[in-house]
């Protein structure tokens, strides 16, 4: 989705001088040294290719199999190499589509036009982002290949379904020798300059991507490093049978990112895939169906053979942060290798926001794993967690150690440890023009559209790690289905506010011109708030029985929901107060009812499970 996308690169110029400095001498291969790989070779003579692999599936049904274009930097090198893979279906940039205008719904909606979309890439072997500059130099091949239905690529794309997985896949087995490749004439191509090792990487789609691909268990898929990615679409456009969106992109949808992404040639090949997108998303019951099960990758994490290195902001409100905390649990129970990474920013790169440590982590992690050189990096802490702007923890596991479920109840004087006002009913009217920003801001006034529980003071600092549960006994009588809760700290803090560019820069590798290995530094900025909304989740009450399913509510009826918030690590601060605060619709991501439902919600059994230590 143009939601989705990755976080691009600001490419700048630097001096021949400054070229000189950075240049490295050109060996006739590289050999790895005990510690780790060297930056041995000439980068400026790496060989640049590109090759057309074929895939087993025909999603354009044009009777031929798809092919994917696959653009290749490598060293100049008699030794074998492996492989370091970004698939993306944004490297041919994005059409103008706009969202659904459905958001309103029972009101007349106005269309809104999606933001523009970027020039199609001009054909060229260059390669945006550092992975390159930092890693041919050290013996690694770089490999970008375009989605189905994007740049050069065959096929349609369909935001994460079976035929995009299956194309990415074929690439990983071209590297085995498993798949044919072609050039630009048609002749037979063979990657017999690789070691076969892959390792995927990608932030956003491009991190998407790898957790599909590992997920159907191919050979020589070694590691994947996914960052900000998504583990399920469905939770990504949908939650607890409602229809939601990502933060920013109200109205998006799987079919409209499939068409921004549709940069291929005759794209209008697509127009029936389209259609079939837009009718089995089904955005009028938001049912969990076949359809997202074909784009839900937890669903085959039994089969993951690739080590996992997982990152994600812990304010990323595009790809949410449930998407990292159901996978990282899932490969946990699968005993996966892994590491995790949580950073402070949003929808962000870590090299953006902790760029010497990043490479340093990623060189010994992609060396450890495909180059098969004991780098010690899966000897260090599992986890690495920035509670707090530029403020980072470590620990062996995540959720850390000592972080026990903690059960709240919402009662007459707030958030207790235990239940207190037993069927005591209170009430809040829905009001959709309303942000949850503004509705959750004053935890001190009374508010009749939203009902606020507040903890006491807390006594000592208390980290909340993993994946709130609140389970609300209520009734509704109106228009929306759909409970939200919002998860606030509140107490006076400097809190993340966004990141910026820098007009110095750091050049991470040797470069050519147009792409010299020079980026902007990135840092935070901060603001003081009183408060801060940590967490948040949505039900729609019609699928409060299970998500596949809608069953209507009665009006005035008592019924109990259970749903979860998104996963999150956030340190409450001594003397803050925890709070709770109920409202119906969100406006920023739920669909939009008419005004004036009521909720009614009885205390002392209504509660939230926070997993929380200190």
């Amino acid at each position: 989705m143009r939601s989705v996308r990755s976080v691009a690169h600001t490419l700048a110029a630097i001096t021949t001088a400054a070229l000189t400095v950075l240049a490295t001498a050109a060996v006739a291969q590289a050999a790895p040294v005990a510690s780790g790989t060297e930056p041995v070779h000439d980068y400026a003579q790496a060989i640049r290719e590109q090759v057309w692999v074929q895939t087993g599936v025909d999603s354009d049904a044009d009777g031929r199999p798809d092919r994917v274009a696959v653009r290749i930097i490598r060293p100049r090198t008699d030794a074998k190499v492996p492989v370091i893979f970004q698939a993306s279906p944004y490297y041919a940039g994005l059409n103008d589509v706009p969202n659904h205008d459905d958001i309103d719904r029972g009101a007349a909606a106005a269309r809104r036009a999606a933001e523009p979309g970027a020039d199609r890439a001009a054909e060229s072997i260059f390669f945006a982002g550092y992975l390159d500059n930092y890693f041919v130099p050290r013996g690694y091949a770089v490999v970008f290949a375009d989605s189905l239905g994007s740049g050069g690529s065959d096929g349609c794309p369909t935001s994460g379904g079976r035929n995009e997985t299956l194309g990415m896949k074929a690439v990983v087995d071209w590297f085995n020798g498993r798949a044919p490749g072609f050039d630009a004439a048609g002749a037979p191509v063979r990657a017999d300059w690789s070691t076969g090792r892959t390792g995927m990487i990608g932030v956003s789609y491009n991190g998407t991507l790898p957790n599909a691909v590992a997920a159907t268990g191919v050979r020589g898929l070694e590691t994947i490093v996914p960052i900000a990615a998504i583990s399920s679409w469905y939770d990504y456009y949908r939650a607890n049978g409602g229809v939601v969106a990502p933060g920013g992109f109200q109205g998006e949808d799987t079919d409209v990112l499939a068409k921004a992404v549709l940069t291929r040639a005759n794209p209008e090949v697509c127009a029936g895939v389209m259609a079939d997108l837009e009718r089995e998303q089904d955005r009028v019951t938001g049912d969990y169906s076949r359809y997202w099960a074909e784009r839900d990758y937890l669903r085959d994490v039994d089969k993951v053979r690739a080590s996992v290195l997982l990152v994600h902001g812990l304010h990323d409100d595009n790809v949410r942060t449930i998407q990292a905390g159901q996978w990282w649990d899932a490969l946990a129970r699968r005993h996966v290798p892994r590491k995790i990474w949580l950073h402070q920013a949003g929808h962000n790169d870590p090299f953006n926001v902790r760029r010497a440590e990043w490479l340093s982590t990623l060189h010994r992690w992609f060396d450890q794993w495909l180059y098969k050189i004991d780098t010690g990096v899966m000897r260090e802490p599992m986890a690495d967690v920035e509670v707090a702007p530029n403020v980072w923890r470590t620990s062996r596991t995540w959720p850390p150690s000592g972080t026990r479920p903690t059960a709240m109840f919402l009662g007459g004087s707030g958030l207790a440890p235990r239940p207190s006002a037993a069927g005591v009913r209170q009430s809040f009217v829905d009001d959709p023009a309303q942000t949850a920003g503004e509705l959750a801001d004053d935890e001190t006034s009374a508010d009749p559209n939203r009902l606020a529980y507040l903890s006491e003071p807390l006594a000592a600092e208390t980290r909340l790690s993993g994946t709130p549960r609140v389970t609300v006994r209520a009734d509704l009588d109106g228009a929306s289905p759909y409970l939200t809760a919002l998860l606030v700290d509140y107490g006076v803090a400097d809190r993340y506010a966004g990141v910026r560019s820098l007009s110095v820069q750091d050049c991470v590798g040797p470069g050519i011109p147009g792409d010299p290995g020079c980026f902007n530094r990135r840092e935070y900025v901060t603001a003081q708030t009183s408060s801060e909304i940590v967490t948040r989740g949505w039900l729609d009450v019609r699928n409060r029985r299970s998500a596949a399913h809608s069953t209507p509510v009665r009006a005035g009826k008592t019924y109990t929901f259970t749903w979860d918030l998104q996963t999150q690590d956030h340190v409450f601060a001594a003397g803050h107060r925890i709070g709770l605060v109920l409202i119906s619709t969100d406006r920023d991501h739920t669909l939009r009812y008419p005004a004036g439902t009521e909720v009614g919600v009885r205390l002392g059994v209504s509660r939230v499970v926070l997993p929380l230590s200190r």
